[in-house]
């Protein structure tokens, strides 16, 4: 599988080379941190001995996909996570743009569980934890009150996930979600790939089956700060996203129904703007959000297949990130309710928005909404969709 949009200009080059094992092969533990003669090149990854321990009865481990330019992400079984993922600024030094926390402990007592995660069984919200199917009304639990959030109270970012590594920059994580957990009917099988390719793009292949109806909609929960993880801020990131319209919320950031466009508005990011230009406008959606914690629509440019749903920048690092997806809707959520509470890797805390989101995605609340694109699986049918982080770097 190859990504390659028209509008990117991709850097870096080469093949990969193996730094993790699965199946209980293991890391060589003096390349966990790795140089060369230029200390720019220096990465940091994080004990992989913090991430070795058992979640539910079930073993997790750190594993880490290397390039040879030294370009690394670094993934836990737990939750199927990105803890951290090292690419090169605009001065060829390594720079940490995703930010993560060190053992898989703190991961399971943080408080914000979403932190690089797999989610679903539905990522975002369903109004009321309630949705209908053949006329049979389904309840789930209320995690973000009066709402359910990314699946529930022990949604996919709070699960073990079986790992494998086919190759020296893959790892596949699977899960059976069994009927009726967290209230969603049906057997779903869950394969999730995520692969680094040469041209510096992460990869995202979804797939799901179920042997009875059930809505679906997974997605992954990275928090980037482009200057590097514990940096400051990101209001000063610029960010594009190629969307005419979004979907307002209600004051439980639950959709309205309407289809809004952007035009006129703070949600404006059709040319590239910075983050924090406008979130402190008096604007009844940004009041809702306590800043953008909402859906955009995207403009597809193409009938099929992939397409650019947004680009942001370091403005510090000249680090880009383009996100290409196949998805309808992208959730661009700035930070608003980090709260110093964790401690990221590089030892700074979690503070207000000093990382953003960028998720792809069906709509939040589809499963009630009618009008918005079908989040609904069937028996027979493949769940299966595919999205990419890309970077490159503005000189």
């Amino acid at each position: 599988m190859k990504i390659n949009p028209s509008s990117l200009m991709l850097q870096l080059l080469c093949a990969v080379s193996l730094v993790s094992c699965n199946n209980g092969s293991t890391i060589d533990e003096a390349k966990t941190n790795t140089s060369d003669s230029s200390n720019t090149s220096t990465v940091s990854l994080p004990d992989r001995k913090g991430f070795q321990d058992t979640i539910d009865g079930k073993p997790t481990d750190l594993y880490v996909l290397k390039n040879k330019n030294n370009v690394q992400a670094a993934f836990t079984n737990f939750g199927g996570r990105l803890v951290g993922l090292w690419v090169p600024d605009k001065n060829g030094k390594m720079t940490d743009v995703v930010v993560g926390l060190n053992t898989v402990k703190e991961f399971l007592n943080s408080s914000e569980p979403y932190f690089g995660a797999t989610i679903g069984r539905y990522g975002n919200r369903i109004a009321k934890g309630k949705f209908t199917l053949d006329g049979k009304q389904y309840t789930l639990a209320i995690n973000n009150a009066p709402n359910t959030l990314h699946g529930g109270d022990k949604g996919f970012q709070d699960v073990v996930w079986d790992a494998t590594m086919p190759d020296d920059h893959t790892v596949v994580f699977n899960y059976l979600s069994k009927d009726m957990e967290e209230g969603y009917p049906g057997n779903l099988n869950v394969k999730v790939t995520y692969t680094l390719t040469d041209d510096n793009q992460l990869q995202m292949d979804y797939v799901a089956t179920t042997d009875k109806k059930t809505v679906v909609n997974l997605t992954n929960h990275a928090f980037f700060n482009l200057n590097g993880e514990g940096s400051g801020t990101i209001n000063n990131h610029t960010l594009q996203i190629n969307a005419d319209k979004y979907t307002p919320v209600d004051s439980t950031l639950i959709p309205t129904g309407k289809i809004e466009p952007v035009e006129g508005t703070p949600f404006d990011f059709r040319q590239a703007t910075a983050i924090g230009a406008r979130v402190n406008q008096d604007h009844e959606q940004l009041k809702n959000g306590k800043g953008y914690d909402h859906n955009w629509v995207l403009s597809r440019n193409n009938p099929t297949g992939f397409f650019s749903a947004a680009t942001a920048t370091g403005d510090l690092s000249g680090i880009v990130l383009e996100v290409v997806t196949e998805e309808p809707g992208l959730q661009f959520y700035g930070g608003n309710f980090m709260q110093s509470k964790n401690t990221f890797k590089g030892g700074a805390k979690d503070e207000h928005r000093t990382a953003f989101c960028l998720e792809t995605q069906h709509f939040p609340d589809a499963p009630n909404q009618p009008s918005f694109p079908s989040t609904v699986l069937e028996p027979g049918k493949e769940y299966h969709t595919r999205s990419a982080y890309i970077f490159s770097v503005k000189k």
